[in-house]
């Protein structure tokens, strides 16, 4: 539900700006609303669940981001609109890191472990495929407001199953004040970092709103890391990525979304403006992509306890590059069945590979004490490699089309735009700057290959070795 919804509004975003009177210029907080509060306050959501009980963050988060959903489906006008968004990106930033961490304290055997975290991977890594689908089916069959109202039922119905199954967990003893100086720098610097990339998409990298962003983000994430060293009671103690085996889980999840979230952007457009397909016509198109994460996942459970991560993530990032590879081979002529879902199936097998032994790896050896802020990181680690990848590829697709369609636009007397006037050369410019989005995805995928190359060194062996604390084992 958190992943999906940072994708549903996608499709449906025409429709709600044409009923609530949004402007062009503000359409794009629907969507910043909500990353910027997510991605801003997972930390502080996951050492939240730490020191109040996961559980407690859990049901608490499904509560807050129902209400917070309906809130945005009721909407009357932009205001309400982006105020909803926004309270659900608070709400999604406790639910998040409160669902892994029940999951990491609930799965202590590794075997058990590894199919608990295949589950978990196979609805992430798909959740925004599917928020596609869903997004497409609601606008075009119902009405936009059900791309959020849909949100509340099932937040009722996971309610209810948190109440009924997921165990009463014990909220980890604080030996010092809360962090709050820590919480508020990394908060804020967070939210520079996002709102950053996603100036640097608007307005260019050399704008000097996005200087300024980038250079308070660098400042505020320096000084929680300063904070941290020294506080007694940190938010997020600095051995957990400072291990060696972890901090490289933690670079494959930012490297892997930079070039995921884009992929679903460009082919988005591709679909809809290439090959002139209906909003759910679209989103069908890319049903192989979460049926194969969901595929590689269960695949990766079995294999996870036989060879260990480090060779499940090498060949997973290796099968992502060659799928990002043979997707940067698109052209006019290109068709579905033997150019696009080749390479969605390929990048599913890797994907799923990859999410499955990452957070196993992100999740070794962590304290039932700090499984929350850990579980935190991975998220926050993927949400804002995700804004990355979405802002640095939006703006390189936009400079090659500047670049190649430059013969085959004219600006438009009236508007002052410019208009295509030669719409066969500026669809061939189109697709090229998908091609060129498309292997900056490959490039991506092989430096993660790398870091796992230099840096994962956990065996299969290791997988067993899970601290056995007595909250865990009473559980």
């Amino acid at each position: 539900m958190v992943v999906l919804d940072a994708s549903i509004i996608t499709i449906a975003l025409p429709f709600a700006q044409s009923d609530l009177d949004i402007s062009d210029a503000n359409r794009q907080w629907a969507l910043t609303a909500y990353t910027l509060m997510f991605g801003g306050l997972l930390l502080l959501g996951g050492r939240m669940a730490d020191y109040l009980g996961r559980r407690r963050m859990f049901l608490i988060g499904l509560a807050g981001f129902a209400a917070s959903s309906a809130m945005a489906g009721f909407a009357w006008d932009g205001m309400s609109f982006f105020a909803g968004r926004a309270l659900q990106g608070v709400f999604a930033a406790m639910l998040a890191p409160a669902a892994l961490s029940l999951i990491t304290v609930t799965f202590t055997e590794h075997r058990e472990r590894a199919r608990a975290f295949a589950v978990y991977g196979a609805v992430s890594g798909g959740g925004a495929a599917i928020g596609l689908i869903a997004g497409g089916a609601l606008t075009e069959f119902f009405s936009w407001r059900w791309t959020l109202l849909i949100n509340t039922p099932i937040a009722i119905v996971a309610a209810i199953g948190g109440l009924i199954l997921v165990i009463r967990d014990v909220p980890s003893a604080r030996t010092g004040h809360y962090d709050l100086p820590g919480a508020v720098t990394v908060t804020l610097g967070l939210v520079s970092l996002v709102y950053g990339f996603t100036r640097a998409a608007e307005s260019g990298w050399g704008a000097p709103s996005t200087i300024l962003l980038f250079a308070a983000a660098a400042a505020l994430l320096v000084a929680f890391v300063m904070i941290e060293l020294r506080s007694t009671s940190p938010l997020l103690p600095l051995r957990i990525p400072g291990d060696l085996n972890r901090g490289g889980a933690y670079l494959v999840a930012f490297i892997v979304p930079t070039a995921m979230f884009a992929m679903f952007l460009f082919l988005s457009y591709y679909f809809q403006n290439t090959m002139g397909h209906t909003p759910l016509q679209a989103g069908v198109l890319f049903l192989p992509f979460p049926a194969g994460i969901i595929v590689a996942a269960a695949a990766a459970s079995s294999l996870l306890p036989r060879f260990g991560p480090r060779p499940l993530m090498m060949a997973g990032t290796l099968a992502g590059a060659l799928g990002y590879l043979y997707l940067a081979q698109l052209d006019s002529d290109s068709t579905w069945l033997a150019h696009i879902l080749p390479s969605e199936l390929l990048i599913a097998l890797g994907m799923g590979l990859v999410f499955v032994s990452m957070q196993s790896v992100a999740l070794h050896r962590i304290d039932e004490k700090d499984a929350g802020v850990a579980s935190a990181l991975v998220n926050t680690s993927q949400q804002v490699g995700g804004s990355v990848g979405v802002a640095l590829l939006s703006t390189i697709v936009a400079q090659v089309l500047s670049n190649d369609g430059r013969s085959a636009m004219a600006l438009d007397r009236s508007t002052g735009q410019p208009v295509p006037v030669n719409p066969e050369g500026f669809m061939a410019a189109s697709i090229h700057s998908y091609d060129v989005a498309f292997y900056c995805g490959a490039g991506f995928m092989f430096l993660a290959f790398l870091v796992i190359t230099g840096m994962i060194r956990m065996g299969r062996h290791e997988l067993g070795d899970e601290p056995q604390n007595a909250a865990v084992v009473a559980a």
